[in-house]
Order: C-alpha cells, then structure tokens, then sequence
C-alpha cells in the first residue's frame, strides 16, 4: 500500500460528496469520486484500484447494494464501506453477504470515519496471523483466507444488534468466535454469559435460562435470577442449541420475539434486552425435519450465519497455535518451553486435527508435561474412516509397525474404549445423553469420542458422520 491510500467516495448528493472529500484530504488522502453506481464501476473497469471504496447505500439508477456485488465480482479483494443516511438492519445483513467492510450511518462524526477507515486499511497487517487477545487465555487466530473473512464479518455483524449463528465442529473455536463479536461489539462492556444447552439437564435448563421464584417447585426456597435477567444489555451464547429441548426452544422464540419473559413459578414479565448468540454443531437440515430443532426458531436464529472451517482447512494457522498453546501452558506450568523440531512440526501439519483447536491444546499440554518427542510424534499417526477424515487413531498394525510399548498400550487401550462406548450405547438405544450417564462422561466428551473413534449406528450412519 502507498504512503497516501486513495479511496473511491461514491454519492449521489454533491453537497455530500464535497464534505466527505475535504475531511478526507485533510488527512493526505487520495481522493477520486463518483456520483452514481455505474461511474464508480467504469472507473474501476477503466483501471482505478482504490485501496477503499466509501459507497452510499441510497442512489438513483444502481444503488449501492448492486454496485457493491459488481464492484466484489470484479475485484473481490477490494475493501468497501457502505454509507447511509438510515440504520437498516436488513440492508446491513445484505451489505456483509455480499462482502462490505463496514457501515457507517450519516451524519457522522469525522472520529467515526477515521476509525472506520484506519480499521479497514489496516485490516490485512491485523489479520496477518497475530494473537487476537480477548481475555484471559482466550484469543483469536486468523492466518488463512477463511478465517480473514470471518474475522471482518464478526466486526461489521457486531455492530448490528441482530442474533448470529455459529456454526462448525466441536472444536474449531465457536465461542472464541462468539466473544469476539462481544468486544467488538457496543455491548463489550456489559455482561457476556454462556450456557450449555447439552450440559444442563433438560428438566433445569429452564430454570437456569430465566430463573424462579420462591416454592415454583421442591427445594426453590429463595427466588433466583436466570442468566437472560444477569445478562441483560449484553451479550448471551447459547452453546449446542440444537440440545435444548423443543419445549424451552418455543419459550427462547418468545424472548426472541418479544424480550420478555417470565420466571419459573410466576406470572409477571419481565422485559430484557440481550443479543443472543447460538453456536451448534449439527446437521441443521435433518435437526429440523426430525423436530429436534424448531425451524421458526431456526430462522429466528439465523439472522446472519458464520460458518468456522475446521481447522484441517485452515492448516496455516497450525504452527501459530502450536507456538501460542506453547508459550501460555510453559507460563502456566512454570517450565521452560519447547521447540517443536522441523520432524514433528510435519507430522503436525500432515494430521486431520479431528478435534480441531481443542486436540491441538491438549497436544501441546502433553507435549510440554511429558517432553518426549517420539511419543508425540507417535500421537499424530493418521487413520481414516471411510470419508478420509482422519482420527488420529493407530490401529493395532501401525501401532506394532512402530514397535513401541507406548503405541501398543495406547493402541489396546483406544480399542477397550470404544468398545465400551459402543456396548453402552447398544444398552441405552443409542440415546447419547443416557450413553454419557452411563459411562460417568459429559456428553460433549462423548460426542468426541464417536467421531475420534469412527462409532456409528449401521442405520444412521450418516447422522453421526454429519457432526450429530
């Protein structure tokens, strides 16, 4: 990028266009304008490649929605702002689709657009792989293309006080994703809560989202505040939505709806206002036609969706999560830290990571615990079930290939495991919550271990496959 970035303003109000111009070259910027969608288009076909686009949103002829698709299919890089005199919700949402930066509502202060504008052109050099931090051991990475992509629509969708959907496996960081959106958001200094919809059990899920009152039923002696009241002006996650039972998910409907609410045990309604993130890693489509997730509530939801790749799709970020995991957990443990040598860093980048950010945590924390690099390096053998996706799994052949002790004892162990799991699941119908009680093992531990271990049910096969 030049010294002095140029910037491509688009309005159709002159008046508009001359005051948008002068506080941009106060700042030395290069400024071209146009005063309609199809100028600033035979600009671009013509040459012109701005490092920013500031493009209102209202314009006779091609406004500014159609300009921005065309402006995205020529130079799908190009970083725009949408400007408009009104706070559309609908035309935001449509504005990040299709690829728009940010939002700016007219009029705006010349602090709003400096900040906006520095963000966005400094946007590649913060998302060239650095940490994110967010709090305390949580951060956020984003070294590939996809994650990029994301990392922008999380900070314009922030800015819009709509419900979001994050969707993707166990592992690849969903909430992390959910509690940047919070900091980004003008919420960030109010209240961020997470619920786990499958931890909680069904029958006090209720209670724990809205509260009760005194003697609502045994054992309620005093009244207590559910998270929707502890949460109100922030942010609130709800984690593996697709586990709350139909029920409860008609009652989220009504909050959603209409941010109101009622107790447990009460008839009085109590008004909140909480943005609601719902984060799942199931196969939406046969959720829905199997009503284990309302499709009013669906829609609801899914006012904007964010799709996390798994982290087998985005193996740039591997060595970065390998050297921050490090660093925190040496701190942590108070040893030093370890190098990770070319060998091991290969076998790293060759592994499916069916765990996603989560396996490569523990990796690491065993790594640093036991500093024996053969017996990590013989963690990461490859297995694949019948899609190709790995396991990371040595069967008893690659584990005798190695001729180590420790690969046989792991690889006998790996085998009495999932035999276990799938002797409790037969008894229980494959019902996974009762499978998880059995077993004395949460059920996310569960859900992991299916998909670690390649268990299916012959009939539904597919629907453990799918991340159910």
């Amino acid at each position: 990028m030049s010294a002095s970035p140029s910037i491509l303003l688009v309005d159709d109000e002159p008046g508009m266009l001359r005051y948008i111009r002068t506080l941009l070259e106060v700042d030395s910027y290069k400024v071209e304008t146009a005063n309609n969608g199809n100028d600033a288009l035979e600009r671009v076909q013509r040459g012109l490649n701005p490092d920013l686009v500031l493009l209102d949103l209202l314009m006779p002829g091609i406004d500014g929605l159609q300009t921005l698709e065309q402006l995205r299919q020529m130079q799908p890089g190009m970083k725009v702002v949408m400007l408009s005199c009104v706070s559309d919700t609908r035309k935001v949402v449509q504005a990040i689709r299709l690829g728009a930066q940010d939002y700016l509502t007219k009029p705006f202060q010349k602090a709003e657009l400096d900040a906006v504008i520095k963000q966005c052109l400094r946007a590649e050099t913060h998302a060239g792989g650095e940490v994110e931090e967010l709090c305390d051991d949580v951060f956020f990475v984003a070294a590939s293309p996809a994650m990029k992509k994301i990392r922008s629509q999380a900070a314009l969708v922030a800015a819009v006080d709509i419900p979001v959907l994050l969707l993707g496996e166990s592992g690849t960081g969903k909430e992390v994703l959910a509690r940047l959106i919070h900091k980004l958001s003008p919420r960030a200094h109010r209240t961020f809560l997470k619920v786990n919809c499958a931890a909680v059990p069904a029958d006090l899920l209720e209670s724990e989202l809205f509260g009760y009152e005194a003697g609502a039923f045994t054992g309620a002696t005093h009244p207590k505040p559910g998270k929707f009241e502890l949460c109100n002006k922030g942010t609130i996650l709800l984690d593996e939505i697709g586990e709350m039972p139909p029920m409860l998910q008609a009652k989220l409907l009504h909050v959603l709806q209409d941010q109101q609410f009622s107790r447990l045990g009460s008839r009085s309604v109590i008004k909140v206002d909480v943005r609601i993130l719902a984060a799942t890693n199931i196969n939406i489509p046969e959720a829905i036609a199997t009503k284990r997730l309302r499709e009013d509530l669906y829609y609801r939801l899914n006012a904007f969706t964010l799709q996390l790749p798994p982290l087998r799709e985005r193996k740039e970020e591997i060595p970065l999560l390998l050297k921050h995991f490090m660093s925190r957990m040496a701190e942590h443990y108070a040893r030093p830290p370890l190098a990770l040598s070319p060998t091991l860093l290969q076998r790293c980048l060759e592994y499916s990571w069916p765990g996603n950010l989560r396996e490569v945590s523990n990796f690491v924390k065993r790594y640093l615990i036991l500093a024996d690099e053969n017996a990590a390096i013989a963690e990461l053998q490859p297995h694949t079930d019948g899609n190709g996706a790995g396991f990371g799994v040595a069967s008893k052949d690659s584990s005798e290939e190695t001729g180590g002790l420790k690969s046989v004892a792991r690889s006998a162990k790996d085998e009495a495991e999932a035999e276990a799991i799938t002797r409790a699941l037969e008894q229980t119908n494959w019902n996974r919550k009762q499978a998880a009680a059995l077993l004395k093992i949460s059920y996310k531990a569960l859900l992991y271990k299916i998909r670690q271990y390649g268990i299916a049910e012959p009939q539904r096969h597919h629907k453990l496959t799918a991340g159910a």
